[in-house]
């Protein structure tokens, strides 16, 4: 397992957990993770990839996952402006001005909220098996839920397989380890779409290892109240993104289709999209992605 240099730093009042690889001197690259997903979740095979080819490298734990602090959201709620407030203070607190932001799903609202909102901390933006940032899901969903097509002006909802798999998941039983494990392993399965082979193996092991380092397993779930916050600043026009963009998105991604990335590629000014045949959501389970996705990382970064 790939070890690099630990250490906290703060965001007002949280205290988040960051790791750091390479020289200060070279150009760095934070790697901000999706929706209550642990930092650990960008791989080591990755970010190897990325110090060989003269990056900095910086991953961290959002607040409410792994090793960072948890929040009582009900006391204090919390929205993508304050999670981007994470992703700023991660930066100050190694003294970095601007970096290359690369996210995924979540990540990738959070990198374009800082793109639009504090462009100067944006050196290039790459997202991933994400949605424009203002745009809402939720009625899609609902529609999508009650069996009705979705609406001419809407993005489309999730595939009927991953609603399915909501449905059935919420029900499953979790009261002892091994059921919570077996869980979101089929989740993570679903989520690598239908098309390319899905590493089982080692998804079981970054779900252990999740369970093992996390602070508050439960404060998670907090993320889902967090993205159901639509505040003005999330609606802000991606028109005024001036970083160059590179938008990573699968065809098969089952929980943002690809008509997503498109959309979003459409909206940032000169922004290159790029699709990926057979990948789903979230591509590091399936054998050879990590590699191709470093790759046009490391392109877009030079």
């Amino acid at each position: 397992m790939l070890t690099g240099e630990e250490k906290f730093v703060r965001s007002g009042r949280v205290r988040l957990w960051t790791e750091s690889f390479g020289r200060p001197g070279d150009p760095t690259v934070l790697l901000v993770m999706g929706t209550s997903t642990q930092g650990i979740g960008w791989p080591d095979a990755l970010v190897e990839a990325l110090l060989g080819s003269g990056r900095r490298v910086i991953r961290f734990d959002h607040r409410d996952t792994g090793r960072s602090d948890s929040v009582d959201f009900t006391t204090h709620p919390y929205a993508l402006a304050d999670m981007a407030a994470d992703t700023a203070a991660v930066m100050d607190g190694y003294g970095i001005t601007a970096a290359h932001i690369v996210g995924t799903s979540l990540g990738s609202a959070i990198g374009q909220w800082l793109a639009v909102h504090q462009p100067a901390r944006v050196r290039t933006l790459t997202t991933m098996a994400s949605s424009p940032m203002g745009n809402n899901p939720g009625p899609a969903w609902v529609r999508a839920m009650a069996g009705q097509p979705a609406a001419a002006d809407e993005l489309p909802p999730p595939t009927a397989r991953f609603l399915n798999h909501l449905m059935a998941s919420a029900k499953a039983p979790r009261t002892t380890p091994q059921q919570r494990v077996d869980a979101d392993v089929q989740t993570w399965q679903v989520l690598n779409g239908d098309v390319l082979p899905f590493d089982e193996p080692a998804a079981r092991r970054f779900v252990g290892h999740c369970y093992a380092r996390a602070n508050n397993v439960a404060a998670a779930s907090n993320h889902d109240l967090a993205g159901r916050r639509w505040d003005d600043d999330r609606r802000a026009s991606l028109s005024s993104i001036t970083a160059p963009t590179l938008v990573i998105h699968g065809s098969d991604d089952p929980l943002f289709p690809q008509a997503h990335g498109e959309a979003l590629a459409a909206q940032i000014p000169a922004a290159h999209l790029e699709i990926v045949p057979g990948m789903g959501h979230h591509p590091f389970f399936s054998p050879g992605l990590t590699e191709q996705i470093a790759d046009s990382i490391i392109r877009h970064t030079t």
